[in-house]
């Protein structure tokens, strides 16, 4: 299925199940894994707006998946747990791995832009080896299990650094209200949003750039979907 397949069958899913959130708990903490994440949070975004109980704190898109891809791609290639920051969206272009936050880790150009391409499609590897018969649904069930882990510790009272796609202000300038980056989880939700690393390359900060035009489409996209017939 392309993103506009998703979006068709998931977008009013997604409203439905935000619109009873909104009624009957809206102070729970939504963890969208729907795809297409770039449209899905905007989607529960505005009809929490509307119903008057909006909380950015509270609202995440779960884009562990992308960290655990590239984690594990690195990981092999340095024979070693490594952890890889990865920020941006959850679709194609907008995934983007910052390598040059891996300690010890040299690449090539051909290496960096092929692993960059790897962790941006690597969904794609997965319904190519299954054949078209499914898609990637134990490293998706891992990563959603991840981030609802970081938020039952935070919630406890510990405090966690996480990556998610949430309500921020680093590209406002650039229309984007919504933008995956390193945040500080609490028993409330987000703490606090870290600004990306200042040391990453100019072949990240292109791939930021790139980014940019795709997230404000999704982002407009889910954001219509909601408010077209108010």
């Amino acid at each position: 299925m392309t993103r506009d397949d998703l979006f068709n069958t998931n977008a009013g899913i997604v409203r439905d199940l935000a619109q009873a959130c909104a009624e009957v708990c809206p102070k729970a903490k939504l963890l969208i894994i729907s795809n297409p994440v770039n449209s899905t949070v905007p989607i529960a975004s505005e009809v929490f707006k509307n119903a008057g109980v909006y909380d950015p704190k509270r609202i995440f898109g779960v884009t562990s998946l992308d960290l655990v891809r590239a984690s594990r791609f690195i990981g092999a290639k340095l024979d070693k747990i490594v952890d890889v920051p990865v920020v941006g969206g959850h679709a194609g272009v907008t995934i983007i791995p910052l390598f040059s936050q891996v300690e010890g880790l040299k690449l090539t150009d051909e290496e960096r832009a092929a692993l960059t391409h790897r962790v941006q499609f690597g969904g794609d590897e997965v319904v190519k080896a299954k054949d078209g018969l499914g898609s990637a649904t134990l490293s998706m069930a891992f990563a959603g299990a991840r981030f609802a882990d970081s938020l039952l510790r935070a919630d406890a009272g510990e405090e966690v650094l996480e990556w998610a796609f949430v309500k921020n202000d680093l590209y406002k300038s650039e229309g984007i209200e919504y933008f995956s980056t390193y945040v500080k989880l609490n028993k409330d939700g987000v703490k606090e949003i870290l600004p990306l690393p200042e040391n990453i390359t100019e072949y990240e900060k292109d791939l930021v750039k790139a980014a940019i035009p795709e997230l404000l489409k999704t982002q407009t996209k889910g954001e219509q979907f909601v408010n077209a017939k108010k």
